[in-house]
């Protein structure tokens, strides 16, 4: 959860994913255009029941802290549940995730107090013009908004949509306005960026957009990509990933199981082999990427074989990040009808896959410790490798450098590096 600082009077509190931390700063514009001076919105998250349980609690908190404050709730949850939120008498008015970039739905002179439409029924995602996130580094851009897929524990298709690509043209305007406001890197993001382009003319492929940005936003220094799915990645992706030094090391993957039958049961498009085979390919053609992963513990009918599976794909596929979710029912998918795992086992499960994924963490910081690299400073104190490595420094850096360091040791979560060397312009050192 983070809260931004908006126009006197108006705070927005973001639960989720990279995307909506993007559109909560697109969110930002609209509110002030409508002529909103007083409120708190919260762009909610539906992955989970804690997700949706922690935003109801901090509304009440929000309340509590800001009585006077009108309380707008938008995003996910209230696009898939709009009816629990406007039960809650805290909350002043719920807003669909069609219309929560639309200056209109900020306009609390409308009597509507719920504003939540078909979400299947949109057809187009537009950029939203940002001018970047503050002064930090990392800026996300939205290429991509929805789901044509239908994983069985899923509710986010029904909290987005279908796919919707943003138009190349759209997306080239948008990096080169963030960049000329100082961000140093930009990070491609959506629900399924994997998909993105099947909706355009021609079909172009997510390497294809890859490819135009890097040579028509020469200035830009290093292009990240947010969570994909591996079975998708096209060859143009792989391309840019072993030949363009300014596309980053670093991928995030929607594996969630490392098993066979827990995959066909989760719907998933790939087996466990697939997800070897592209890791050990992804890491031929770029020996220094670092592989994220999303992965759930305690799936319905998963056995203790079945979970021991998911364990070892961390070694297998040689995953540094571990994303590790509880499984958690979502009333309305198919996974929630299927036979439940016993909650005190689903919550060990989890902990087990953390302490592998923390474990495994601290194998890949440690490969670091003795290189010199270059590290992007998102704040005074604390940066990033390419690969997302996490660094605490000494010494003088300012947002959106990136500094020449020698890492000298590891506490297992996060490097450490001398003073800095001097500014650089590489992009990945």
């Amino acid at each position: 959860m983070s809260a931004l600082a908006n126009t006197p009077g108006v705070e927005i509190v973001t639960f989720g994913c990279r995307l909506n931390a993007y559109e909560s700063e697109a969110m930002k514009g609209r509110a002030a255009e409508a002529g909103l001076t007083d409120a708190v919105i919260v762009n909610t998250c539906a992955v989970t029941n804690e997700a949706v349980r922690q935003a109801r609690q901090t509304i009440r908190k929000l309340k509590r802290e800001r009585p006077g404050a009108p309380i707008i709730v938008t995003g996910c949850a209230a696009q898939t549940e709009p009816g629990t939120f406007a039960a809650m008498p805290e909350v002043a008015r719920v807003i669909g995730n069609g219309e929560k970039l639309t200056a209109a739905a900020y306009d609390l002179g409308d009597v509507e107090r719920v504003r939540v439409n078909d979400i299947m029924e949109l057809r187009e995602t537009g950029a939203h013009l940002i001018d970047g996130f503050g002064d930090r580094a990392r800026v996300f851009v939205q290429v991509q908004n929805g789901c044509d897929h239908r994983c069985t524990f899923c509710i986010i298709p029904y909290g987005r949509g279908n796919s919707r690509s943003v138009g190349l043209g759209e997306v080239i305007a948008q990096i080169r306005r963030v960049v000329e406001n100082g961000a140093a890197e930009v990070v491609l993001t959506g629900v399924d960026i994997t998909s993105w382009g099947a909706d355009l003319p021609g079909a172009p492929k997510l390497g294809d957009l890859v490819a135009k940005i890097l040579k028509l936003v020469p200035e830009l220094k290093r292009l990240r990509i947010s969570s994909l799915d591996a079975v998708e990645a096209d060859a143009a992706l792989l391309r840019a990933l072993a030949e363009e030094e300014r596309l980053m090391p670093h991928l995030h993957l929607s594996l969630q199981a490392g098993d066979d039958m827990i995959l066909k049961r989760m719907k998933r498009r790939h087996l466990r082999a697939d997800a070897i085979r592209f890791c050990d390919e992804a890491r031929r053609l770029r020996p220094d990427i670092a592989f994220g992963a999303d992965l759930i513990a305690g799936f319905p009918t998963e056995t203790d074989a079945m979970f021991a599976n998911s364990v070892k794909l961390i070694e297998a596929c040689g995953l540094a990040y571990c994303h590790v979710f509880p499984f958690s029912p979502r009333k309305g998918t198919p996974a929630a009808r299927m036979p439940q795992l016993d909650g005190a086992l689903v919550k060990a499960r989890a902990a087990e896959l953390r302490a592998a994924g923390d474990a495994a963490l601290a194998r890949h910081l440690a490969g670091h410790v003795g290189r010199t690299a270059g590290v992007l400073v998102e704040k005074p104190g604390f940066g990033r490798l390419a690969d997302f490595a996490p660094v605490a420094f000494t010494g003088p850096g300012v947002a959106g450098d990136i500094l020449s360091m020698t890492i000298t040791t590891s506490n297992g979560r996060q490097l450490s590096a001398s003073p800095a060397l001097r500014p650089t312009d590489l992009a990945a050192a």
